[in-house]
């Protein structure tokens, strides 16, 4: 990458520089204009498509998390950083923020109903346990539909902590046939396969539940195959984030097992405890491994302590029978734009014009296995306070055009969460573009009802769950999407470098700018 020094030019947007000509006195002091533009210019196709040639080869190996591609992925990172005189937040040599992560083998518990057994796979499977366990119990409570959401609670009328709760599948409909939560008919995050699982844990969680006994037919005959085939085969399952902290145990149950622990659980909806006597032994049998987020850092000239962070997550998904998943715009082009950015920021305050507030390069692993890294940094490890944390620009996906976009039809970025917590940051993010790099912003996939709920699915989410402004740059999917085939040869780099300066322009207002963003559509 390059190492020219650039000066400070004609103006830009409100940023004085505040620097002097030698030998001028204090009362003829010549005061000079940063433009951002100028070191926005920096950020070029060809550098660009130069590192991500390097980091999505197949040297790498798919970077998987916690793998040797992954490791080798994060010394790069490293040196890249190094080489630009970046520092790390966390001093010394070390730009590594330790995860440590679990590596779920499947567990096959016992388990009987008032002294009846049933049968691992045919019956239950275990979806997460922290630690083995023991337990015999007999006061189940049952949460209906396992909602928790401002205008609908399965938990109103029962006290869940330190209790297992069970809980069925889908959402209970109004008279016109529209789902209570969201008033329309299209799934919500409790009705939506894999979200719902989710959604009802985090909610029975939430409450104070110590396990959560889950009944969808429909998903256990599709999981309960895989989930055989994996103990059977003894390979490793999912990864989480490993915790000290006693975390909830989840496991599915068929409709048998269902109608077992609550004979009316198809009909009846409302909360209540079961007097039935449930017995579970199950081991873990989960592995420790540790992965890494990296992290630099240039500090702010005058708000030092509130934080910009810019992210994209570096891992991707292996080596899979034999065949190297590159990833190169999932999320190759969100890494390499974050070290462009990073340069042009470093240009800018060896010229003088250092940001204001501080930035923050997050570099996150463990994002195809559930967000985890960025997860780890804001529930467990924030390395600056959440409350000092400002907003968080995060690019996954930024190097190809969307199919179902009009031939020709290339220059646009689609934008997700920009206004969902802060005026300032959506109008801020239209501005620059406005004045810099007249990109189409396409907002189709901010729609709060849009069914493939991308605001969830990428490591900003873990920050707007905390309140913190967030935009999400990602260009869609496309037919090389998590395959093999997402190669460097098929990034289109024109596009991936007016993208990354618009997300460089966008944080350098953010930074520079007078007052912080408010937040004035924060719902909790």
């Amino acid at each position: 990458m390059k190492k020219i020094l650039l000066t400070c030019l004609v103006s830009g947007l409100i940023f004085s520089c505040g620097t002097s000509s030698k030998g001028n006195s204090p009362s003829t002091k010549a005061v000079e204009i940063a433009n951002p533009a100028d070191y926005a210019s920096t950020i070029t196709s060809a550098e660009l498509k130069e590192m991500l040639y390097k980091f999505a080869s197949d040297e790498f190996e798919g970077r998987e998390t916690g793998e040797k591609g992954q490791k080798m992925a994060v010394e790069y990172l490293k040196m890249q950083y190094k080489a630009l005189e970046i520092p790390t937040p966390l001093g010394g040599d070390n730009y590594f923020q330790d995860v440590p992560l679990e590596k779920q083998k499947t567990a096959e518990a016992q388990l009987s109903v008032n002294g009846k057994s049933f049968n691992s796979f045919d019956d239950h499977i275990v979806l997460a346990i922290s630690k083995s366990m023991n337990i015999s119990v007999t006061d189940i409570v049952y949460v209906g539909y396992g909602i928790d959401a401002d205008n609908y609670s399965d938990y109103k009328a029962v006290d869940v902590k330190g209790k297992l709760v069970l809980a069925k599948a889908g959402e209970p409909k109004d008279a016109n046939g529209n789902y209570i939560t969201s008033g329309n008919d299209e799934d919500t995050k409790w009705t939506n396969g894999r979200q719902s699982i989710a959604s009802k844990r985090d909610a029975a969680k939430d409450n104070g539940a110590k396990g959560l006994l889950f009944m969808d037919a429909n998903l256990f005959a599709r999981y309960a195959p895989f989930f055989k085939r994996q103990a059977e085969s003894g390979t490793s399952g999912r990864l989480s984030l490993k915790s000290n902290e006693e975390g909830m145990m989840m496991m599915m149950v068929s409709e048998t097992l269902g109608k077992a622990l609550h004979t009316s659980i198809l009909e009846e909806a409302n909360a209540k405890t079961l007097n039935t006597k449930l017995n579970i032994v199950v081991e873990n049998k989960s592995e420790s491994i540790m992965s890494e987020n990296v992290v630099a850092f240039i500090k702010g000239s005058e708000k030092p302590d509130e934080i910009v962070v810019i992210s994209a997550h570096l891992d991707h998904e292996g080596i899979k029978d034999g065949e190297v998943y590159n990833g190169a715009d999932d999320d190759g082009s969100g890494t390499i734009a974050i070290l462009e950015i990073a340069e042009a920021f470093k240009m800018a305050e060896k010229a003088g014009h250092g940001p204001k507030r501080s930035i923050l390069f997050l570099h996150v692993t463990g994002e195809e296995k559930g967000l985890l890294g960025s997860k780890h940094y804001t529930d467990n490890d924030p390395i600056f306070p959440l409350a000092n944390t400002v907003a968080d620009l995060n690019i996954d996906m930024i190097g190809r055009t969307d199919p179902e976009r009009k031939e020709g039809d290339r220059n646009y970025i689609y934008l997700i969460g920009s206004d969902k917590l802060s005026t300032d940051l959506h109008n801020i993010s239209e501005a620059v573009n406005s004045k810099y790099t007249n990109v189409e912003l396409d907002y189709t996939y901010n729609d709060e009802n849009d069914p493939n709920r991308f605001y969830y699915r990428s490591d900003h989410y873990n920050f707007a769950k905390n309140n913190i402004p967030v935009i999400f740059y990602f260009n869609g999917t496309h037919a090389d999407y998590h395959k093999a085939s997402d190669t460097p040869d098929k990034i289109e780099y024109d596009l991936l470098e007016n993208r990354t300066r618009l997300v460089f322009h966008t944080a350098w207002e953010v930074a520079n700018r007078v007052e912080r963003l408010v937040v004035d559509k924060a719902t909790k």
